[in-house]
């Protein structure tokens, strides 16, 4: 191993190729397994991108049946030049590189964690979310997984092209906006006829990131009147570029993160907050709610009061009810009517759409693995500004600042 780590912890680089990763010796294989997450479609590669890895000098292997909830049949895996390996345990058992769409989790029909499949020193890149999984974090750790997590990469132009949050988060903004179409007893655009003219349905989205957008561009070309709600001043122009109405709370506090998200607001100018999401829902048919704060509970910005207020029919559709909802009445997982208003709260979007969900987010994950590799081996740069800020573990620490802080205060012996 030729990056290696001092009594601190530190970083210790030797001559010109210390920051080559330890790598078994031949072609490194990149294996793809069967999500085994209840409801998850979604796969890690998708065939079209299978001829990009073997050009750049990696074989591919992917677990049979792994792109099936996506359409994609094992003999177009075959046809694009993978190899099919049959079951969990072989395929984990053969990988240098895993790429996955969801964490690793325990296989009970093997009895055993997916880390634990894995070779000790093999790459894991999936999505992690460490700050939430902090005993995940620390099994990889120990077996010396060096992973990746997609839900950590920078927000830097350089980054862009692999970016998952982004691309998944504008699948589950479009699919909100038609679940919210499907529930809502009313037109979306506006239509005059016959019997008279119907007046367009009027649309808030709150959150105006990556999901909020693309529910507000799906809300506007189903004929909506639409309302764009943040606190961060900085997306009026995308909101309004959409032809969609920009509203926020007039707040002198900072409102934005250094990476872009929102950042929480203090007691007083959540007040403040309320008392213009009170005045401004209870006039709109549909509520999208998109809004996160990484690592944390999502805000509750809609109250049981505000939906009590809301006119009976109305719908809300709460994008964030995975972690734990922008709506005080939701339930995550389900579809709940309180006070005549339907509030549901889907989990895991982007899985029902798995087709261009996987497309999207095969790109993104190859372009990641790419930009970590030169000739078909991985190259690891931890001065690097998207290497650095989403490796979570390597060589049995964890890399990942906040995820090591976390680690440590919930270890036992701590």
């Amino acid at each position: 191993m030729n990056v290696s780590f001092g009594a601190g912890g530190e970083i210790q680089r030797g001559m010109e190729d210390s920051i080559l990763s330890d790598v078994r010796s031949g072609t490194l294989k990149v294996g793809v397994p069967k999500e085994i997450v209840t409801g998850e479609r979604r796969v890690a590669l998708v065939p079209d991108s299978v001829g990009r890895l073997l050009k750049a000098g990696f074989a591919v292997l992917v677990e049979a049946g792994a792109g099936e909830g996506a359409f994609y049949a094992d003999r177009q895996y075959e046809d694009a030049g993978a190899r099919i390996v049959t079951g969990a345990a072989d395929l984990f058992g053969q990988a240098d590189i895993v790429l996955k769409v969801q964490k690793p989790t325990v296989n009970d029909a093997l009895g055993a964690h997916e880390v634990e499949l894995m070779p000790e020193g093999a790459t894991l890149i999936t999505f992690i979310q460490p700050l939430l999984n902090p005993d995940l974090v620390r099994l990889l750790a120990k077996r010396r997984i060096t992973s990746f997590s997609m839900d950590a990469i920078p927000r830097i132009a350089r980054a862009q092209a692999m970016d998952a949050l982004s691309s998944q988060s504008a699948v589950a903004g479009y699919k909100a906006v038609l679940i919210a179409a499907n529930a809502l007893g009313k037109f979306f655009p506006m239509m005059m006829t016959a019997a008279g003219t119907i007046a367009p349905t009027k649309v808030l989205v709150m959150g105006t990131g990556v999901a909020g957008l693309q529910a507000i561009a799906t809300a506007r070309r189903l004929g909506a009147v639409v309302q764009g709600y943040d606190i961060r001043p900085a997306t009026k122009e995308q909101v309004e570029s959409l032809g969609a109405t920009f509203i926020s709370p007039q707040l002198a506090e900072q409102t934005e993160t250094t990476g872009g998200y929102a950042q929480q607001l203090a007691e007083d100018a959540q007040e403040r907050e309320r008392a213009l999401v009170q005045r401004v829902v209870k006039g709109v048919d549909i509520v999208v709610t998109t809004a996160l704060i990484p690592g944390r509970r999502a805000p509750v910005l809609v109250t049981a009061p505000m939906v009590q207020e809301m006119q009976p029919g109305s719908v809300i559709v709460d994008i964030a009810a995975e972690m734990g909802g922008n709506c005080e009445l939701t339930e995550p997982g389900t579809v709940v009517v309180r006070h005549g208003v339907t509030i549901h709260g889907p989990l895991n979007l982007p899985s029902a759409m798995p087709v261009h969900a996987s497309q999207m987010y095969a790109r993104n994950i190859s372009n990641m693995l790419l930009h970590l590799t030169r000739e078909g081996q991985l190259h690891l740069d931890f001065e690097d500004s998207i290497t650095g800020a989403c490796c979570i573990t390597h060589n049995g620490q964890v890399l990942h600042e906040a995820s090591r802080a976390l680690v440590s205060a919930s270890t036992p012996d701590a």
